[in-house]
């Protein structure tokens, strides 16, 4: 298994973050090779989705999560900021992880597909990505 961490700054708003350049980047270190592209993120409060960037999507990814998981004091869980109990239950609707095929030492995505970091923790700006190619 090759394995790699990344530091992904994220700033102090919600965010989307496309890392699908930093996997192909990890990739090419490895070869020509098949296999199994895994993407964590050992955080309580971020996820990682496929899904398009720049036309909007990420925007309205946001949008959703902010009407799903409203910033506001409802929730139990109440250090950080205002609202912050929310961000501890993104990783319920948007997992941690991601696992992507790779053919031939490429990212095997469809044509409008991301793999991206999704924060909605403004209380954390810095995070750590990893990635774990595991061959075929």
């Amino acid at each position: 298994m090759y394995s790699q961490e990344i530091t992904v700054r994220t700033g102090d708003s919600p965010t989307v973050a496309d890392l699908t350049d930093s996997a192909q980047r990890f990739l090419a270190g490895a070869g020509r090779v098949d296999g199994l592209l895994h993407v964590f993120v050992p955080h309580a409060t971020a996820g990682v989705a496929i899904l398009e960037t720049g036309a909007g999507s990420d925007d309205d990814l946001l949008a959703a999560l902010d009407e799903l998981l409203p910033r506001d004091d409802r929730w139990r869980h109440r250090h950080g900021s205002p609202g912050h109990g929310r961000d501890h239950v993104l990783p319920a609707l948007v997992p941690p992880y991601a696992t992507v095929p790779v053919l031939d030492g490429r990212l095997a995505l469809g044509t409008w597909q991301s793999i991206c970091l999704v924060d909605t923790n403004i209380d954390n700006p810095v995070r750590t990505v990893r990635f774990s190619l595991l061959p075929a």
